[in-house]
């Protein structure tokens, strides 16, 4: 099994860190690409471990850094660059997952890709499924279905009249900054933007992966998505958080028992629309 590193040009001239996980006897398999969430990154906890579990079972697995996820060439495990991190926008990310896909069907031989997004990169990843020809499958992770859900409505009044909130991190407990940009880009975009619409569109295969044990988002979220689009499949997982009981950093050479579960239904899913 190999692991390859890449570079691309994202959105405001920002690099996208990426890397690919193959097995180098069999080259040609099909691709998923995963799409990290809120203050999270490729390597954030176990991303790694199922990055391996899907090679093992017969796919290349690409994951990458949003370009303003605040994450460094230099310290690739946690979120230090706060300037980056605080002038993201959600069409900046729409921007880099497009870049990735076209790099993906440009350069590594498919002409298809599948989709798997967690919590804010589920939300991303059910708007590119709605308009990406070359998403051919998609499955979300705890996926948002609205991204206003990111922050409380009271707190835009004080962004508006400052120009930065903050949003803490709850591993860290440091203060992490938005921009008046990220609200901005939300409101002029509020139709392109919408996820609840964009499910609506989607027809191809789509599985959704929700613990109902997730404060983050409820599972009623999972509920709301998979009504919206009824042709669409919704698994529970019991108990589960909203990373599946992974953590950062995470310690172990296994999945965590829930985690894998989701794996497994991924793979399971995948394998019956391939």
């Amino acid at each position: 099994m190999r692991n390859e590193l890449f570079s691309l040009i994202g959105a405001a001239g920002k690099p996208i860190f990426g890397d690919l996980t193959y097995d180098e006897n069999n080259t040609n398999t099909p691709i998923i690409i995963f799409i990290h969430g809120f203050k999270g990154f490729k390597d954030w906890g176990a991303h790694h471990l199922a990055a391996r579990y899907f090679v093992q079972n017969g796919y290349r697995y690409l994951k990458f850094n949003l370009s303003h996820s605040g994450v460094t060439a230099e310290k690739p495990t946690d979120v230090t660059d706060m300037d980056a991190f605080a002038s993201n926008t959600f069409s900046k990310e729409l921007l880099d997952v497009d870049i990735v896909i076209s790099h993906a069907v440009k350069y590594l031989g498919v002409s298809e890709v599948y989709l798997i997004g967690h919590s804010r990169g589920g939300g991303l990843s059910i708007l590119q499924a709605a308009t990406n020809p070359h998403v051919k499958g998609l499955i979300t992770w705890s996926a948002i279905a609205d991204f206003s859900s990111l922050w409380k409505k009271e707190q835009e009044k004080e962004w508006k009249e400052k120009g930065k909130i903050e949003v803490v991190n709850a591993r860290t407990k440091e203060k992490m900054p938005l921009n008046i940009s990220l609200l901005e880009d939300f409101e002029d975009n509020k139709d392109k933007l919408d996820i609840l619409a964009a499910a609506k569109r989607i027809n191809i295969p789509w599985l959704i992966v929700q613990g109902d044990d997730d404060v983050n988002v409820p599972f009623a979220t999972a509920e709301k998505l998979a009504n919206t689009n009824p042709a669409s499949r919704l698994a529970k997982i019991e108990g589960a958080n909203h990373v599946y009981g992974a953590l950062h950093p995470y310690p172990g050479e296994t999945l965590p028992p829930q985690l894998f579960e989701v794996c497994e239904k991924s793979l399971k899913f995948l394998n019956s629309i391939s």
